[in-house]
């Protein structure tokens, strides 16, 4: 016998799907309400969207890449402190056509903030960044002294 996962919700046949629409936009205006004064530089509340990212580590360098769909070059800030790699920008919504109605909003909008604690010091004179098809690209090469180094153990 298998079990099947009862949501109430989701059986109900007359329940208004534009509901959760409603919550949702009611959600986001006591969210617009409630942190309007707040800076937004410190993160105290989550934002709407987080885009995802990958990091690789090589021999010589560390490589950030983010998926950054439908966010403009101009929008994107990249700030290095110490070991600690921040990017922030923000994710605009299209404007709406006065003729239509939305049927379904599901894309997520609005500005976001990522930091990266590196494991080693980074050289900050040489970082590189690309952004292409909504790929963010950026290479931080490690210091000198924070490279592996190879020693040859001599035998006596």
């Amino acid at each position: 016998m298998s079990l099947i996962r009862w949501t109430p919700v989701h059986d109900l046949p007359t329940f208004p799907s534009d509901v959760f629409t409603m919550q949702r936009e009611i959600n986001s205006m006591c969210d617009r309400f409630f942190h309007s004064g707040l800076p937004d530089d410190e993160g105290l509340y989550p934002a709407a969207w987080s885009p995802c990212a990958d990091i690789a580590e090589h021999d010589n360098d560390y490589v950030v890449t983010m998926e950054l769909p439908g966010v403009a070059k101009e929008d994107v800030k990249i700030t290095m402190q110490e070991n600690l790699l921040t990017v922030r920008g923000e994710k605009k919504q299209e404007k709406k056509l006065s003729d239509s109605s939305s049927h379904r909003v599901e894309r997520s909008y609005g500005a976001f903030r990522r930091s990266f604690t590196l494991p080693t010091v980074v050289r900050g004179d040489t970082i590189d960044a690309s952004y292409k098809d909504g790929i963010l690209t950026i290479t931080l090469p490690k210091a000198e002294e924070a490279r592996r180094k190879q020693i040859d153990v001599k035998v006596k």
